[in-house]
């Protein structure tokens, strides 16, 4: 305890000598050097821009908005400069400003929506700020082109992402994110930097984010920096709209899958803004209309979800973000031996300060409390069972950016979690939530605590060379566990069209996931405690490379590598339970694989394709013999391709297409028969074979959509049709073996057959 709480202090010493000489080191830039610095806005809305690029035309001086809508830039020789500022989707700004010796220049920018946004100065300017960051496998879809990507007459952040190369699915229709080999759970999912538990809504057709009510959206597959921790694979992190601080505005939709509307406004009398967006699918009138199929029938689901954000502008240098959002849902399956019923719902509640100190100095507070919980009761073949869980993460961060020079930013912060898990597991036995003393049954009911501090730094060393150095130290209060997970990057910028990249770092986890077999949508959280070989850890190896082939396309080579420490695997063999260790099984594994990506965002063309090939493979002791095997999430090829094309003012169509190889299942070798005393038949049970030893047939679909934008009683208003897996190929859900009869039957549920649907939108 003694060299955690030593080590523990070290970390926490850094990080303030970084912080205290902000003010000195102001105060010395200042003498001989001016700054400017502010917030880059919408014009329409007022809604702040995230990743908006400022340039000083005639220098090598630009740099991004950050989360906040904030930009600064320091180190500026005295004079008469145009400043240049563009964003995706809108229209080019430049102005002419005189800094003056010693002064800082604040301003706050407005930029004017566009329909495109092509000029090949944007691009420059884009390529010459990226020159200083270091963004290892980051994705960059702009969230305007992820709102035409449509799917069931829905725009979806997830559905999108899973159009990216080395982003996997567990079927066609899930929303569930396997990255680079790890699993849904490895993926640390941030709505305005509070976590979000499991975003998925049932039978995967949509997460549980609604696109109108989200401004930006960032993916990191792998290698993150320091400033993130907790997961071992990837992050997630979504940005809620503030709302429109000019007038009372929304959006409305209507579709056949589901219906959704939006509304955001000023806040009257404060200086502030607020929105409130909500979401219902009623698929199960859709169901009574479409023709049954006896051999392959559609389960019944529904779900909801309400977003709310508001936005109070305390002070030029203080804003204050309260944030919101629930969702539920529910789904029931009948039919051959196999009857289950799942509910699943989050609610989170968020508060955020902002504030800052000096032109390159800011700061976020971050309180939040985070609520998740899934009940799934079933029964297959006379076996039942029920799983309920739930957590709560009420959680404190303090973060720090630092924008010391043009060639050094800083970050640091700390994060407080306290966690209360519960998780009640039953098999062949009473159902209901009071029954706690039937033999097969796991209760679990523990509180743990998660310290974490970070510290990181990027530094330009010339125009070629830039790099990342961070650390995060962690400890968890349950299993009295320490770890410190190093980060570090480089970039290299051979010329303007090509650059080298390379990423590692060691990443620790300490939640677990426990799944049901073949319900790989479906997540139980537990933590580490004291009885497991420790905390989650992987390594990560990342190398890129990043060309520009011609004018408004990026060609992109990764190549990565994991190791992967304390992974888990279901006990589905545990009678009794009173800790992890009793459900889980503990073990190792790793992943490779390389991914290309050609991507064009600018223009009216704009999409992508992409390509993955990937290995991934598990070892545990307790689990086939000791043998390695490869997870059901395994997916060697990986294709995708998205297009999207303005044809005028009033026409978009688009198109995306996936091909994949099928996911693995664990087969059966024979079959036994159970019968009591007195049972005339028994329940059949099988022999299964090798763990997820064969592969379902390759999964591929086309989707195509259009929209048609016209006038409403003078409102914006348009028609989009989207149809769902054009050439009507129903691929496997998941694959069982019914025994109720004397004879096994391999039985396939399927997935969704050719879907047309039709949705309408106004905005108002």
């Amino acid at each position: 305890m003694q060299k955690t709480i030593t080590s523990f202090l070290a970390v926490c010493l850094l990080m303030l000598i970084s912080v205290s000489g902000v003010k000195a080191k102001n105060a010395a830039a200042a003498a001989n050097q001016a700054s400017m610095s502010g917030f880059v806005y919408d014009s329409d809305s007022k809604e702040t821009l995230i990743g908006a690029t400022v340039f000083i035309t005639g220098t090598k001086k630009g740099t991004y908005t950050n989360k906040a809508g904030f930009y600064s830039i320091t180190d500026i020789r005295p004079g008469t400069y145009t400043i240049r500022v563009t964003y995706v989707g809108y229209k080019k700004l430049e102005y002419e400003v005189t800094l003056e010796k010693g002064k800082s220049y604040q301003k706050e920018i407005f930029l004017k929506p566009a329909t495109t946004e092509s000029e090949r100065v944007t691009v420059t300017a884009d390529r010459e700020v990226e020159k200083r960051q270091i963004s290892v496998s980051k994705v960059n879809v702009p969230i305007q082109q992820i709102k035409e990507i449509r799917i069931g007459g829905e725009s979806d952040v997830f559905r999108s992402l899973q159009l990216l190369p080395g982003i996997l699915t567990s079927s066609q229709i899930s929303s569930g994110l396997y990255v680079r080999g790890g699993s849904p759970d490895q993926n640390l999912v941030l709505l305005d930097d509070a976590v979000v538990y499991n975003p998925t809504h049932l039978f995967g057709f949509l997460s549980t984010f609604n696109s109108d009510a989200i401004k930006d959206v960032e993916m990191l597959k792998g290698a993150f920096p320091a400033e993130y921790g907790g997961r071992m694979s990837s992050v997630l992190s979504i940005t809620q709209k503030n709302g429109s601080q000019e007038r009372v505005q929304g959006i409305g939709a209507v579709g056949l899958i589901s219906s959704k509307l939006s509304l955001e406004g000023p806040l009257p009398g404060i200086d502030g803004s607020w929105f409130l967006g909500g979401r219902r699918t009623y698929f199960e009138l859709v169901k009574a209309m479409m023709p049954t199929d006896d051999d392959n029938p559609l389960p019944d689901f529904n779900f909801y979800d309400i977003n709310g954000k508001v936005t109070l502008n305390l002070s030029q240098n203080d804003k204050l973000f309260l944030s919101g959002f629930t969702s539920s849902d529910g789904l029931k399956y009948d039919t051959y031996g196999m009857d289950f019923n799942m509910d699943i719902g989050n609610q989170l509640g968020a508060v955020k300060w902002t504030h800052i100190w000096a032109d390159n100095f800011f700061s976020n507070l971050i309180l939040s409390s985070s609520h998740y919980f899934n009940k799934f009761t079933g029964d297959q073949s006379g076996y039942e069972f029920l799983i309920n869980n739930t957590i709560t993460d009420k959680s404190a961060k303090f973060k720090t950016e630092w924008l010391v020079n043009d060639m050094t930013t800083i970050k640091s912060g700390f994060e407080y979690s306290n966690y209360h898990f519960q998780f009640l597991r039953n098999f062949s036995g009473e159902t209901g939530d009071t029954e706690t003393d039937n033999p097969g049954q796991t209760n679990l009911d523990m509180n743990d605590n998660n310290y974490s501090v970070y510290l990181q730094t990027n530094v330009q060393a010339n125009q070629h060379l830039s790099f990342q150095l961070g650390g995060r130290a962690n400890y968890w209060e349950l299993s009295d566990q320490f770890t410190f997970d190093p980060r570090t990057a480089a970039r290299y910028q051979f010329n303007e069209g090509f650059a080298l990249k390379f990423a590692w770092g060691i990443f620790h986890q300490n939640l677990r996931l426990a799944t049901q077999p073949d319900f790989s949508f479906f997540d139980t959280w537990m933590p580490s405690d004291t009885t497991v070989p420790g905390p989650g850890r992987s390594d990560h190896y990342v190398f890129s490379i990043e060309t520009n082939p011609m004018e408004g396309y990026d060609l992109n080579f990764d190549f990565y590598y994991k190791d992967l420490y304390n992974i888990n695997e279901m006990n589905n063999e545990a009678v009794d339970g009173e800790t992890v260790a009793d459900v889980l099984y503990f073990g190792n594994g790793r992943a490779y694989g390389a991914e290309v990506f050609l991507q064009k965002k600018y223009g009216n063309f704009t999409g992508w394709v992409g390509y993955g090939l990937g290995w991934i493979f598990t070892k545990f002791d307790k689990i086939n013999d000791g043998k390695e095997f490869r997870p059901k999430y395994d997916r060697r090829h990986d294709f995708k391709a998205v297009a999207q094309y303005t044809i005028n003012d009033r026409w978009d169509v688009g198109a995306t297409f996936t091909f994949q190889s099928g996911q693995s299942y664990t087969g059966a070798t024979s079959r036994f028969q159970i019968q009591m005393p007195g049972q005339t038949h028994g329940s059949g049970k099988v022999v299964h074979s090798q763990k997820y030893g064969l592969r379902l047939p390759p999964s591929h679909q086309l989707n195509v959509n259009a929209s048609y934008k016209f006038k409403m009683f003078n409102l914006p208003a348009r028609v989009i049709l989207d149809v769902y897996n054009l050439y009507n190929r129903r691929d496997i859900w998941f694959r069982y073996y019914n025994a109720v009869e004397t004879e096994t039957v391999v039985e396939d549920v399927k997935l969704l057959p050719i879907l047309p649907t039709f949705s309408f939108e106004i905005k108002f």
